[in-house]
């Protein structure tokens, strides 16, 4: 009887340290656990924004010649890839295309466009049997770190020219 009653009391313990750490206003426990989720998954998009500009600034020569504005994120059906800058890339996308492809992503819908600067917006889904093809899950953070290497080599290959 007493065991019951000091886990009762150290369960609304750690229920209440949850609610006060994620600034929860809920009362009961399964509100307290969902809005826990909610900000667990909100300090991971921080996190995502975060390493996005620390990606960007390790890219000094696609940063240097032009702003370059990339987003990764990951949803249920697969990832939305937004790549934006304000010059004309020639070749870019067909870096692009190649990087989603040795990922193992099937472009599902995309939209470019070449006229203002470089836009694309593309949702990449994960191909069936990809985790066992490339032997890890993917996340936005391969993503993302795919597609900054495909920017990178499409940046020194035309450098060349």
């Amino acid at each position: 009887m007493v065991s019951r009653k000091h886990k009762k009391a150290a369960m609304y313990k750690k229920l209440q340290l949850l609610r006060s750490i994620t600034n929860s206003h809920a009362h009961n426990k399964s509100s307290i656990i969902l809005d826990a989720s909610n900000y667990i998954e909100d300090l991971k998009r921080k996190i995502d924004e975060m390493n996005h500009q620390d990606n960007i600034a390790a890219a000094p020569n696609v940063q240097a010649s032009s702003p370059l504005q990339l987003k990764v994120e990951a949803h249920q059906t697969g990832f939305l890839i937004e790549v934006f800058t304000e010059r004309s890339c020639c070749g870019l996308l067909v870096f692009l295309l190649e990087a989603f492809e040795e990922l193992g992503l099937d472009v599902r819908q995309a939209r470019v466009s070449c006229s203002e600067g470089f836009h694309l917006e593309a949702i990449g889904a994960k191909l069936d049997n990809q985790g066992a093809d490339h032997g890890h899950e993917i996340d936005a953070q391969v993503v993302k770190a795919a597609v900054l290497e495909a920017i990178q080599s499409w940046s020194e290959a035309s450098e060349q020219k």
